[in-house]
């Protein structure tokens, strides 16, 4: 099984902006790939949809939990130890529009990629990393809450339909041949 994790942060003030790019991109995943509708896992505090590709049965998650707890939900959603898993996120290191998929790699400050790694660990994490960063240095917290511009938002819809090729590439082809293509 592969478990693909879009993080982000639940609420309608929160679905567009930029810190969202993880569920935005599991919702287009999901789309693509006419997975059932979400519903909420209570016992974990996220939504979650099931599909199978190929032979391979896949689990779409999006955490409840605000960003900064997302690992509590991935814990509790964690029963084989032998599952695969794709934390899908944005990132505020790279510009608007960049992909970057890394294995076991630090959070690099990333609140809701700590989470998760204080909760399950590192061993094995694939993170499809999103790039979120506007052309202005500016803190974290006063860019990942806000919308993309009407250009940047032209871009990251482009970036979610490669997100989602990039996915589907990964659970045909394996890892190094998505990164190859995609990093």
């Amino acid at each position: 099984m592969t478990i693909i994790i879009g993080l982000g942060n639940p609420g309608e003030q929160y679905k567009k902006t930029r810190h969202n790019v993880g569920f935005m991109v599991v919702d287009a995943f999901a789309e693509k790939n006419n997975f059932l509708d979400f519903k909420l896992n209570k016992k974990s505090n996220a939504l979650v949809s099931e599909g199978v590709i190929g032979e391979e049965k896949i689990l779409l998650v999006k955490p409840q939990t605000f960003m900064n707890e997302s690992g509590s939900a991935v814990r509790a959603l964690l029963k084989n130890k032998e599952s695969k898993i794709v934390v899908v996120h944005d990132d505020i290191d790279l510009p608007v529009g960049k992909i970057k998929i890394v294995k076991e790699r630090g959070s690099a400050g990333h609140k809701g990629v700590e989470s998760i790694i204080n909760n399950i660990g590192n061993e094995g994490l694939t993170r499809l990393r999103i790039g979120i960063a506007s052309d202005k240095k500016t803190k974290a917290l006063s860019v990942v809450l806000k919308d993309f511009s009407l250009k940047e938002q032209e871009t990251i819809d482009e970036t979610i339909k490669k997100a989602v090729e990039a996915l589907d590439m990964f659970l045909a082809e394996g890892l190094e041949k998505t990164m190859n293509k995609f990093n």
